[in-house]
């Protein structure tokens, strides 16, 4: 690519300035083709192996505890699942600050996501405890399940030997042939020095600090609260 690359010009910018972004420009182009690359190859996977079993969860419907099987989060017409394991135990004193995060910006865009696929949120808490986290978070939008009954952390890893919580997102998908796994962000699993960085697609907070000279930082990290 030679020359301009397109006739916008920001006021008072250089032609140092204006060479400097041209080449981040050429940059940000390739990374736009690799994201749509990527996503190909990931819609060409086959399908993963069937589930282990149609796991029982809790959820509340009113006020009412029901047992919801991972079948029955498919709505009619919708053969994707995305399922997210949020990081609160049963013996965990608070929820996960990062997952928390990450969740109150999922609730405002859950509406548009389910129009299309569906959408679920797993933690190993009762389920009276994570509605009540919900409702002091104000998340209205997200289907909120309990696996504190059913061994899916584990099978699916968003749960350690140990009985750690660890923040896990799988997709599965109906087929004439049952349900079965379909993807998991397995960059949370494998090695790396510093954060996985597993979720930033679907967590766009760190794409707005990225924006900016300071960048994401070495030492910042989401909190529950910032008063």
């Amino acid at each position: 690519m030679t020359g301009p690359i397109h006739p916008v010009r920001f006021p008072g910018e250089s032609d140092e300035y204006r060479a400097a972004r041209d080449e981040l420009l050429k940059a940000e182009i390739a990374l736009r083709q690799q994201i749509a690359d990527i996503a190909a190859l990931r819609q060409k996977l086959p399908h993963g192996g069937p589930i282990k079993e149609d796991y029982a969860f809790e959820e509340l419907v009113g006020n009412s505890t029901v047992e919801t099987r991972l079948s029955e989060l498919f709505a009619p017409g919708k053969d994707s699942l995305v399922l997210y394991s949020f990081m609160y135990g049963p013996n965990t004193e608070r929820a996960c600050p990062a997952c928390t995060s990450m969740l109150d910006g999922v609730n405002g865009l859950a509406q548009h996501i389910v129009d299309r696929i569906n959408l679920a949120v797993v933690a190993k808490s009762p389920i009276a405890r994570i509605q009540s986290y919900a409702e002091k978070r104000g998340w209205n939008q997200l289907r909120l399940l309990s696996s504190n009954k059913n061994t899916y952390n584990e099978d699916y890893h968003g749960e350690s030997p140990d009985g750690a919580q660890i923040p896990a997102c799988n997709v599965f998908v109906r087929t004439p042939d049952g349900i079965r796994h379909f993807w998991a962000a397995e960059l949370l699993y494998a090695p790396v020095e510093g954060h996985p960085r597993h979720m930033d697609l679907m967590w766009p907070i760190w794409n707005f600090f990225d924006l900016t000279p300071e960048g994401r930082g070495q030492d910042w990290f989401p909190k529950l609260s910032y008063e």
